[in-house]
């Protein structure tokens, strides 16, 4: 399904509220490279051995991967038909708020089961969970 790139603010809003909330209460954690330049956080050990805490979102997510990546396209249109400045602005603001959306259930999800879990197995593994936690969470806020 194709997003058009011209909706109306309020019709972004609305449709955002309408909108399930991705990230309840799993957890999982993203290993795209960072626009700041930092380097994504590395494999770990736990692959194979357990789900991440996404695994039962997966589908809502990559769903709404798909309509924020068609709001993209949208922009790049947008640009090429020469649009004003400010309806170009209010897309990219809706499109930042998607990722951030779906950032936030992400790391809601990374919280609830991969840090809860580690946390209550203890020792060396908790600690590195939540310090990627932290340092996810810093990203998030920098951004």
């Amino acid at each position: 399904m194709r997003v058009k790139a011209e909706v109306s603010q309020t019709t972004q809003d609305r449709a955002a509220q309408s909108q399930p909330e991705l990230g309840q209460p799993e957890a999982g954690r993203s290993e795209e490279s960072q626009p700041d330049g930092s380097q994504p956080t590395p494999p770990h050990s736990d692959h194979g051995k357990s789900q991440h805490g996404y695994a039962n979102s997966k589908d809502e997510y990559t769903a709404r991967l798909r309509r924020i990546e068609g709001q993209v396209r949208g922009l790049q249109r947008m640009v090429a038909e020469d649009k004003y400045c400010i309806d170009i602005l209010t897309q990219v603001s809706a499109a930042t708020r998607a990722l951030q959306s779906v950032a936030l259930g992400l790391l809601s999800d990374h919280l609830a089961h991969c840090v809860a879990q580690a946390v209550a197995e203890g020792g060396p593994a908790a600690d590195e969970k939540v310090r990627e936690a932290t340092a996810a969470i810093a990203r998030l806020v920098r951004s």
